[in-house]
């Protein structure tokens, strides 16, 4: 029995998307939250669930201006960015326990970013022991749990965290 080919048809999707436009933009202007993913929105910047996940539960903060450096976004583009980051933290170890976070920004095209002209900070779940073979041999990542599922686990969380926020004491 061969086992080299995985199918994972939900794959093209991406590759469509790529070539859309800016996904970003049109989650920004956007007040269907759910068609994008969207977890939270502040003034100027928002959380959403990445549909294609390094990780389950890997999240993105982004500006709802259209911006490709950081030295381009106000002081206020900045804090809520960071403050979305920490909200997804919350959040993330609630929903999936997440016990690490990769946090950063790809900036240009060559760093790796796929919307090279729509900053994004990613916030990315880890977990002790959470590398296997299956990246490194069959370049293939393994997701235990839906992508909707997960989504409605961090909009109930979020919302819950809304009506009664922690305290910063």
């Amino acid at each position: 029995m061969d086992l080299s080919a995985i199918w994972a048809p939900w794959r093209v999707e991406y590759f469509k998307q790529k070539s859309a436009g800016d996904f970003l933009s049109e989650a920004a202007a956007s007040s269907d939250d759910a068609a994008h993913l969207v977890i939270a929105r502040s003034n100027h910047c928002f959380l959403l669930l990445n549909r294609y996940p390094y990780a389950v539960g890997h999240m993105m903060a982004v500006p709802n201006r259209r911006v490709a450096d950081i030295d381009l976004l106000s002081d206020s583009e900045k804090l809520e960015l960071w403050s979305l980051a920490s909200l997804a933290q919350c959040l993330l170890r609630e929903v999936v326990n997440a016990q690490g976070f990769n946090i950063g920004l790809n900036l240009g095209r060559c760093a790796g970013a796929g919307v090279a002209d729509h900053l994004h900070l990613h916030i990315v779940p880890r977990w002790d022991g959470d590398h296997n073979f299956m990246p490194v041999l069959a370049d293939t990542r393994v997701f235990p749990e839906a992508l909707d599922a997960v989504y409605r686990k961090l909009r109930e969380a979020s919302d819950r965290l809304a009506e009664s926020p922690p305290s910063n004491t």
